[in-house]
């Protein structure tokens, strides 16, 4: 069975095909043009989703050899995200579908996410925890079963990676900021600043009290310090941003004695958090660089789950930006 992924949630084009359980092809088009901005501007990145959707696809068509005919079932992101950037895909796959009379699958992005590591490595048993953490969402799951959940704690203000994203705008480095803040923490002084560690009560999250003590910090500094201080900024702040991660998972897995963790999330990428997750006694996985940042091998790798269960969608389905889990 071979099945179409697309995802148009926010600024990654993403197009995929997935054929018996073996990604044939995976295409990323990542869209540098909001780096001057400092974010992503949704008018924009969904017209380069206009722009590059179709090339991509007719790309994987002709890098696999593969026809329409050969489709299976189309899996399409529907939410959550940009709403003007999830019609772009789902009108595109919907499109398809009729034209074709193949099925299609509405896919929730977050549950995509969750999956994201057994692409390419062994799935665990039910249940086990998922700790997604990403630019829009930093979430501990309990996946009880597919399309089983139960959500532990969330952020309740920014998420893990948007948080990287403002601490980097803040002191002048670019957009996004995981990389460029891990690059300098590389050559920085860890413990060179003592931010608090972000542990509200429970399982939940929290960094914007953490973004506000590093402004105060560099608003305090000479306009000498801010540059030369500028690695010891962000690898302080990268220590405690992941320390919060880590003493929440520890405490959800005290709390339900589950050992299993799936880690995902564009945050997953980072190598501090990868370190220190060595370091604790647990069995976890995070998936391929590739697969760690928004793409469509994740969407189509799902949608093969779901078709398989007989879960599909009708061309009735509509874009969600809040959906949840």
């Amino acid at each position: 069975m071979t099945t179409l992924g697309i995802e148009t949630s926010c600024d990654e084009t993403g197009v995929a095909l997935l054929s018996d359980g073996k990604l044939l092809a995976n295409k990323v088009y990542s869209q540098i043009v909001h780096t001057r901005f400092g974010g992503v501007v949704p008018e924009i990145a969904s017209r380069e989703h206009t722009k590059k959707l179709l090339p991509l696809f007719n790309q994987i068509l002709e890098e696999t050899k593969c026809s329409l005919s050969d489709i299976d079932t189309i899996a399409v992101t529907y939410g959550p995200g940009l709403l003007c950037c999830l019609l772009v895909g789902l009108n595109f796959a919907k499109g398809l579908s009729y034209s074709k009379g193949i099925p299609i699958i509405g896919i929730n992005h977050l549950e995509a996410h969750i999956y994201s590591p057994f692409i390419t490595h062994k799935e665990f048993h039910y249940p086990f925890l998922s700790l997604l953490v990403s630019g829009g969402h930093t979430q501990i799951i309990k996946v009880n079963g597919l399309g089983n959940y139960e959500v532990l704690g969330y952020t309740l203000d920014d998420a893990c990676g948007e948080a990287f994203d403002k601490v980097s705008k803040l002191i002048g480095l670019g957009y996004p900021g995981g990389p460029e803040i891990e690059k300098r923490a590389e050559r920085g002084n860890a413990y060179a600043f003592d931010f608090p560690i972000p542990d509200p009560d429970g399982l939940n999250f929290s960094y914007s009290g953490l973004k506000t003590s590093v402004l105060y910090l560099y608003l305090d500094l000479s306009q000498e310090d801010k540059i030369r201080r500028i690695q010891d900024i962000a690898a302080s702040f990268q220590r405690v941003a992941i320390e919060s991660l880590i003493i929440k998972l520890e405490r959800a897995i005290e709390e339900t004695g589950i050992k299993y963790i799936s880690v995902s999330g564009g945050v997953s990428a980072n190598k501090l958090l990868k370190k220190r997750l060595g370091e604790l006694d647990f069995e976890f996985v995070i998936p391929d660089l590739e697969f760690t940042m928004d793409n469509a091998a994740m969407i189509a790798f799902l949608g093969d789950k779901l078709f398989k269960k007989g879960i599909k969608s009708d061309l009735k389905i509509r874009a969600e930006p809040r959906l949840g889990l």
